[in-house]
């Protein structure tokens, strides 16, 4: 049987993704779907969720893609138009086998890519590096499927707003940066207590308003007007396909993922006790000391929302978080990834109490911190400099945790240095307690990018 070949460029660690028509096709898409069909209807599996986002190229990547999998004997739930925790909520609540999403995430539009379940946890690693391989062997079952549409996104925030208690209406800002969270975001405001203003909410996948990644500070800046200029208690931003949030306090500062973590650690703590409360490895040494504060067990692990989510099930975690904004409560929710229930838990922490949120991020230990910093490294030697990083720091007495990258630990605070799994980029973040241990650190990470022959970008 003649197979297919992924440009190998595309199999991430947590995903498939790719520039689309140039190494991600339409043969890409229905290839995929005989591949992940046949290992579902090898398990005697027989039904497989199917949604997608707002980009331009996404219909037609469904289109295929179902073609694949139904020639593979299954039905195919088709949902849709979404946001891809609306896509993980439906394999759950139609309790499919299988779940796939065609979305780009915040790359910019050109991009697209699937995200994949299999027996309701994530299809990561050396998972998709074995479906490349059974793809390019066409091991292939066949069969005759079927396809069902199934309408979702009423069931899936009807269930978000289970785990909101109505307390003191708020003025909240929402920004959906024309994502395929807009439908949702629209859906779900008009049921909330309160006033809500919405900005962006048509789904457009040319992303006209700002580029729909909430990690960018710039591409806040539109929610933090609209936050100042209305008053608002906060403002709340979503990525592309809804899985990553982005947060503003009333007085229109950002507060990143792990300060964000830690507010809802409080709150978690409070009847989960002693818990662990796990968070990528780009989080500040606040959020864990502040954990450990609070009396849960905090555990540092690898940046990937898959690898977060096989973490949460095998230490049976309550919640977890990354910088990026992917937050996962599994207290009393799914354990995946949803931005828009995040922000149905951070309004449910606001409505009852009397502090702000600009409050509740004042309160927490104050340190000076550069944001999560991207620079473009080719996907050929991205991993090689975070290598050659390490062997040089292995032969000084330099304390490094290599969960994931390097992360130096030293007098002035710690720096980290790692490689994008989904981005041709590498990430740089540095934390110190005063701003000339923040030079300082700055200037270590300099050093070793320019041993490395790597342009310093501006921090």
């Amino acid at each position: 049987m003649t197979g297919h070949n992924f440009d190998p460029t595309i199999l991430r660690e947590y995903d498939i993704r790719g520039l689309f028509e140039d190494n991600l096709t339409i043969a890409d898409a229905r290839a995929l779907g005989r591949t992940m069909g046949s290992l579902v209807a090898e398990q005697d599996g027989r039904s497989v969720c199917v949604g997608y986002d707002g980009r331009l190229s996404s219909p037609a990547l469904e289109s295929a893609l179902i073609e694949g999998l139904s020639q593979s004997g299954l039905c195919v739930l088709r949902v849709g138009l979404c946001p891809t925790p609306a896509l993980y909520f439906a394999t759950k609540a139609l309790q499919a086998d299988a779940g796939i999403m065609v979305t780009g995430s915040h790359n910019p539009p050109q991009y697209n890519g699937f995200k994949m379940m299999l027996n309701g946890g994530p299809f990561w690693g050396q998972d998709i590096i074995a479906l490349g391989e059974r793809s390019s062997r066409g091991d292939w079952v066949d069969g005759d499927g079927r396809v069902v549409d199934m309408a979702i996104l009423d069931a899936y925030v009807t269930r978000m707003l289970v785990d909101f208690r109505a307390g003191k209406p708020l003025k909240v800002a929402w920004d959906a940066g024309n994502g395929s969270a807009g439908e949702a975001m629209t859906m779900l405001t008009s049921r909330l207590p309160g006033d809500h203003i919405l900005l962006n909410a048509e789904i457009d996948g040319t992303f006209p308003a700002h580029h729909p990644d909430p990690t960018v500070e710039a591409n806040l800046s539109q929610l933090k007007d609209c936050v100042r200029e209305n008053g608002c208690d906060l403002g709340i931003g979503f990525d592309g396909d809804g899985d990553r949030i982005g947060v503003i306090d009333g007085d229109g500062r950002v507060l990143w993922g792990d300060q964000l973590l830690s507010i809802y650690a409080e709150d978690v703590l409070k009847t989960h006790a002693g818990a662990t409360v796990i968070a990528d490895v780009k989080a500040s040494q606040v959020l864990f000391d502040e954990v450990a504060r609070m009396g849960g067990n905090p555990v540092m692990a690898p940046t990937g929302h898959s690898i977060i989510k096989s973490k949460m099930a095998e230490l049976n975690a309550p919640l977890a978080g990354e910088m990026s904004g992917h937050i996962f409560f599994a207290d009393h929710y799914y354990g995946f990834d949803d931005a828009l229930y995040a922000a149905i838990r951070l309004l449910d922490i606001l409505a009852s109490t009397d502090q702000s949120l600009a409050q509740m991020r004042d309160a927490l230990p104050q340190v000076v911190n550069t944001p999560e910093i991207r620079f473009d490294v080719s996907e050929e030697r991205k991993f090689a400099v975070v290598d050659e990083v390490k062997e040089r720091l292995g032969r000084t007495d330099a304390k490094v945790d290599s969960t994931d990258g390097v992360r130096v630990l030293n007098a002035d605070g710690w720096w980290l240095l790692r490689a994008s799994n989904t981005q041709n980029v590498l990430v740089v973040r540095c934390e110190s307690e005063n701003a000339e241990g923040l030079e300082r650190l700055k200037a270590a990470v300099g050093e070793q990018l320019t041993a490395s022959s790597v342009e310093v970008p501006s921090f």
